[in-house]
């Protein structure tokens, strides 16, 4: 397997003014180039420690940022495997969290380090969401030969989990779609990047993806936010409602862009702060070929 990597520093783009994506946006249609393209942003607090996206796993081949918060060790938010295997997460907001809950970060490594198919493993974990506080999980299935399989399970939703069919999805730290004017905005900036996605390069098609998930400008009033995050979000609602939160303390991240092209070409983009600096960042890119 040839691996590429490319790694640089920067200042945010000109138009920037618990662990897990903030959001993520999702399309998924086979037919269309690139037939995957994900972007996601992870919104943490600054000093959690964070290893920053490299391989790892028995044989190197699962690519993701790991978790390193004492007790959450080795969790992550999102990652890839050379065999296709593919998962996310988001939490769900919720006003009180359980401190005794099992951390949600394991969900996506136990994915990405079994041999179970995506709807099982999320079949499995729906038997056990009660374990968790609220959150939402992507696990998909790439494969060039038998086609992909993107499953979708909320602990906070229907009790089972359901297959995703071929189309454009947003997730933020609701249910799949909920209709926040934050992830609708973002939707639709998103939307407009794929639907140039054919006639881009792929290196403009980054840079556009990109700046949506660097867009601070808040999407308010928005009743939906309040009613389920009630007093706890209150005091940073201007910032949360953004696609890209930017607090003093906490914020936006990491940007993820993972696009797959029909061939089972992978190109994975993290854009990293570095030393709880949101003026400093590092950009990596990794390809690699899927070997299912």
């Amino acid at each position: 397997m040839r691996i590429n990597q490319k790694v640089s520093s920067s200042s945010p783009p000109r138009d920037a003014s618990e662990e897990s994506p903030g959001g993520l946006l999702l399309k998924n249609q086979p037919l269309k180039k690139p037939m995957l393209i994900l972007a996601a942003n992870r919104d943490e607090f600054y000093h959690r420690p964070t290893k920053l996206a490299n391989f790892w796993g028995d044989n190197n081949e699962i690519l993701s940022g790991l978790d390193m918060e004492e007790g959450k060790e080795g969790g992550t938010w999102l990652g890839i495997s050379t065999q296709g295997k593919l998962a996310a997460l988001t939490n769900y907001l919720q006003p009180r969290l359980d401190r005794d809950a099992r951390g949600r970060g394991e969900l996506v490594t136990h994915f990405l380090t079994t041999n179970i198919d995506s709807l099982s493993y999320l079949k499995k974990v729906s038997m056990e969401g009660h374990l968790y506080n609220g959150f939402n999980l992507i696990a998909a299935d790439l494969s060039t030969a038998k086609g992909d399989v993107v499953c979708y399970y909320g602990n906070r939703g229907q009790p089972e989990p359901v297959v995703l069919t071929p189309g454009i999805y947003g997730l933020s730290n609701a249910l799949l779609d909920t209709p926040w004017r934050k992830l609708s905005f973002g939707k639709q900036l998103f939307q407009e990047a794929v639907e140039q996605s054919q006639a881009l390069s792929k290196d403009t098609l980054i840079a556009q993806l990109l700046d949506v998930l660097n867009n601070e400008e808040a999407q308010l009033p928005d009743p939906a936010i309040m009613d389920q995050g009630r007093e706890y979000v209150q005091p940073f609602l201007s910032k949360y409602a953004a696609v890209c939160v930017r607090g003093p303390n906490y914020g936006t991240r990491t940007n993820t862009i993972i696009l797959v092209d029909v061939e089972g070409h992978v190109t994975f983009t993290e854009r990293s702060m570095l030393d709880k600096d949101p003026t400093c960042w590092e950009t990596s890119t990794y390809e690699f070929k899927l070997q299912s």
